[in-house]
């Protein structure tokens, strides 16, 4: 019995990883407001708890070895919870200015993409096949999504752009990039990561406007309903990829 190596840690970029990412960014924002304060657990409380949740995750997903669409995405969504509450405490607990901490997240980001190409010569996503490079990964995702909330937070809140125009104009900017790509001969790493970044504050903005109520230039869900809708259409989606999976692991067993 021959078996097909599948040794990739994650997973293929198509067009479900994107939905994905993007829904899974947008729970990330409204289950942080949700659990830090309809559920009144403090930024702080909720920060101590996630970050436990997000560690035991990341143990079974280094323990996988392989890509398992369920483990992959539930890192995911806890990452954007905790890289949502890392933004939102250094604002309303330390008072440090969005600005500063796109300034200061964005070297870290560029940090952890130097040393990891210095150690590795790759930052491709087809290459996350080894325990080391996906711990660069994982390090990688987390800055962003703290950068990226800032990021949103800044156009929608500080600037006072609001979040159906922020959302529009970060949906524009991956858009742009996705034409640089294939249209232009765009570095397929450097777009890749752009857009990652981008889908971040794109859908904090999404999450923003779908739950904030309309005082606040929201439709008013609720981080309630916000965060059931789209963990639904998250599930829905995991367990297609799941069943995928199986039938692909079974028909490259040759007897």
């Amino acid at each position: 019995m021959n078996i097909t190596s599948r040794s990739n840690r994650v997973p293929e970029v198509i067009g479900s990883f994107w939905i994905i990412k993007v829904l899974a960014t947008t729970v990330g924002e409204t289950g942080a407001d949700y659990l830090s304060t309809n559920l009144k657990l403090g930024l702080s409380g909720t920060s101590y708890i996630m970050s436990g949740i997000l560690l035991l995750a990341l143990f079974n997903q280094f323990r996988l070895k392989r890509y398992v669409p369920v483990s992959y995405w539930v890192v995911v969504v806890l990452m954007s919870i905790t890289g949502t509450l890392i933004t939102d405490r250094l604002v309303d607990e330390l008072k440090v200015s969005l600005v500063t901490i796109i300034i200061v997240f964005s070297i870290i980001l560029a940090v952890v993409f130097a040393v990891w190409y210095a150690n590795e010569k790759t930052l491709a996503m087809h290459s996350i096949n080894t325990p080391k490079r996906e711990l660069f990964y994982w390090a990688a995702i987390l800055v962003t999504f703290a950068l990226g909330t800032a990021t949103g937070d800044y156009l929608a809140e500080a600037l006072k752009l609001g979040y159906l125009q922020a959302a529009l104009l970060f949906g524009a900017a991956i858009a742009a990039i996705a034409i640089g790509h294939f249209y232009f001969r765009m570095n397929a790493v450097l777009a890749f990561w752009l857009a990652y970044i981008l889908t971040r504050p794109l859908g904090a903005s999404i999450g923003d406007l779908l739950s904030q109520p309309a005082k606040n230039g929201g439709y008013g869900l609720g981080t309630v309903g916000t965060s059931i809708i789209f963990l639904c259409i998250i599930t829905s989606l995991i367990i297609y990829l799941s069943l995928k999976q199986k039938r692909v692991d079974h028909s490259s067993i040759d007897w």
